[in-house]
C-alpha cells in the first residue's frame, strides 16, 4: 500500500503544479481514483496496475490525468518488466519474475528428464518421436498452471486435486494407449491434447473468477497476448540460435549437438512460461496486441474469404479432402474465431453500432458459409469412402465451430439491430469455451479405441 499512496501523490502533486486544477477539484478527482481502485484492486489486479487503469479511466474526465497517464506509462512499464532494480520499491514484483523463471526453468528441465530413463530427444529415435508428440504439452502445461494458481494465491485443496487429476488423467491415458508411428490417432491425440488441457490453465488462471463471464474472458485475452508474446521470443531465439552457432563455428566449436538438444527443446518449454509472466507483467499497462491485431486482419480475411467462396461459385470446384488441407481449414475457421473474439474481448460494450461491427458480421457470415461448404464436402467423402479417425474429427469440430459461429451471428445481428445487448455475445463466447475443451478430450481419450488405435 504504501507504493500505491506514493504513486497517487505522484498523480497529485502532478495536477497541483500545472496550477490548472483547483485544490477542491482535485480532492474530488482523487476521490474518484481511489474508488476505481478499489474495484479494480478487488477484480484481481495488482496495486501497480489498478492504478494506472483508474488513472486512464479518469483521463476521460480530465485531460491533465490522461497526460501524466501517457508520461506514468512508460515508468511503469519499466518497473514491472524490469523488478530486480525496482526491488527496494516493489518487492512483490521480484518474488514474481524469480517464481515465474523458476517455473519455467522446472519446464525446461522436465523436458530432459525421460533422456534418463533411455527415451531420448530425437525423433528418429525408436520410440521417442512418438513419446514426445504426445507428452510435449505435458512437459509445460502443469508448470504453467502451477503458476497461476501461485499467483492468485488460490491454491484450495479441491481445486488442486481437480488440476493434478486432469493433468494425471492425461498422462495415463496418451501413455498407456498403444499408438505407433503409423497410427492416424497420433496426430489426432497429440493436437487435440493441448487444447484439453488449455481448459486446465485457464481454471488456474482464472481462479475463484472462472466461473464469471469477465474471468472467462480475461483468460481469452491472455491465450491470444501470450501466443503474439510467444512468437516473438521465438524469433528472439532463432536468432540466439543462430548467433551461437556462428560465432563457436568461428572459433572451430561444433556447437549443433548443444543447441539441438538442449537449446531449442529446453528454451521452447520454459518461453511459454516467461512469455506468460510478460503478458501479467503488462496487463493491462499497454494497449494489448491481439485486439490491434485483430483490427488489422478482419478486413483482409473478410475480403479473402468473399474471394474464396466467388472463386468457389464461378469454378464450381470442390474442396480437397487431403489430411493437410482438411487440418489447413479448420485452423483458417479457427483463426476466423478468434479475430471474432478478441474483437469482442476490446470492444466496449456500451458503444453504439459502427462499421466495424458489419464487416465483423460479413467475417462470420463468410465463415459459415465456408464451414458448410467443409462440411457437405466431408459428409460426401465419408459417405464414398466411409468413417476414418481424421474425417469423424474433422466433422466434429467443423460441426462445433458451426454452431459457434451460427449463434454468433444471430446474436451479433441482434444487437446490430437494437434487440439484444453486446454481453450476450459475450457471454455466449465464453460460455462455449468448454465444448472445445471437452471435444478435444473426446478426440484424446475415446478416438483411438473406437478406431482400434490405427
Amino acid at each position: 500500500m504504501g507504493v500505491l499512496e506514493e504513486q497517487i501523490d505522484q498523480w497529485r502533486t502532478y495536477l497541483r503544479r500545472r496550477q490548472a486544477i483547483h485544490a477542491v477539484d482535485v480532492a474530488e478527482l482523487e476521490d474518484h481514483l481511489r474508488e476505481q481502485i478499489s474495484m479494480l484492486t478487488d477484480s484481481g489486479l495488482e496495486d501497480d496496475e489498478a492504478f494506472l487503469v483508474a488513472v486512464k479511466r479518469i483521463g476521460d474526465l480530465d485531460s491533465l490525468s490522461r497526460e501524466f497517464a501517457r508520461e506514468h506509462s512508460e515508468r511503469l512499464w519499466k518497473q514491472l518488466v524490469l523488478p530486480v532494480g525496482n526491488a527496494a520499491r516493489d518487492p512483490g514484483s521480484q518474488t514474481n519474475a524469480l517464481v515465474a523463471f523458476g517455473f519455467a526453468m522446472a519446464a525446461a528441465i522436465a523436458i530432459k528428464l525421460p533422456g534418463l530413463f533411455g527415451i531420448p530427444l530425437d525423433p528418429d529415435a525408436e520410440g521417442g518421436g512418438i513419446f514426445y508428440a504426445l507428452n510435449l504439452s505435458l512437459f509445460v502445461l502443469p508448470f504453467l498452471a502451477g503458476y497461476f494458481v501461485w499467483k492468485r494465491g488460490d491454491a484450495r485443496p479441491p481445486r488442486l486435486a481437480w488440476l493434478v487429476a486432469g493433468f494425471a488423467a492425461a498422462a495415463v491415458v496418451v501413455n498407456v494407449y498403444p499408438i505407433t508411428d503409423s497410427s492416424s490417432t497420433l496426430g489426432l491425440l497429440a493436437l487435440h491434447l493441448p487444447i484439453a488441457l488449455w481448459l486446465l490453465v485457464g481454471i488456474a488462471y482464472a481462479g475463484t473468477r472462472w466461473s464469471e463471464v469477465a474471468g472467462r474472458m480475461d483468460f481469452i485475452r491472455f491465450s491470444g497476448e501470450l501466443f503474439i508474446y510467444y512468437v516473438l521470443i521465438a524469433l528472439g531465439g532463432g536468432l540466439l540460435t543462430a548467433f551461437t552457432a556462428m560465432v563457436f563455428y568461428a572459433i572451430g566449436i561444433e556447437v549443433e549437438y548443444f543447441i539441438q538438444a538442449w537449446l531449442i527443446p529446453c528454451g521452447a518449454m520454459g518461453a511459454v512460461v516467461v512469455g506468460a509472466w510478460l503478458v501479467e507483467a503488462k496487463q493491462s499497462v499497454v494497449e494489448n496486441m491481439a485486439p490491434v491485431l485483430t483490427r488489422l486482419f478482419t478486413p483482409l480475411f473478410t475480403l479473402m474469404l468473399l474471394a474464396f467462396l466467388g472463386a468457389l461459385v464461378f469454378t464450381g470446384r470442390g474442396i480437397d479432402l487431403e489430411r493437410e488441407v482438411l487440418i489447413g481449414f479448420d485452423l483458417l475457421l479457427v483463426v476466423v474465431l478468434s479475430l471474432l473474439l478478441y474483437s469482442v474481448s476490446a470492444r466496449d460494450p456500451h458503444a453504439p453500432p459502427s462499421v466495424y461491427d458489419w464487416v465483423q458480421v460479413l467475417l462470420v457470415v463468410c465463415a459459415l458459409l465456408a464451414d458448410t461448404v467443409a462440411l457437405w464436402a466431408i459428409s460426401a467423402r465419408i459417405a464414398e469412402f466411409g468413417v476414418s479417425p481424421n474425417r469423424a474429427a474433422a466433422l466434429g469440430m467443423n460441426l462445433i465451430l458451426l454452431v459457434n459461429l451460427a449463434w454468433s451471428a444471430v446474436l451479433y445481428t441482434r444487437f446490430l439491430r437494437g434487440q439484444s445487448s453486446f454481453a450476450s455475445l459475450e457471454r455466449w463466447q465464453t460460455n462455449y469455451l468448454p465444448v472445445y475443451a471437452g471435444w478435444a478430450a473426446t478426440v484424446v481419450v475415446v478416438f483411438p479405441p473406437i478406431f482400434r488405435f490405427i
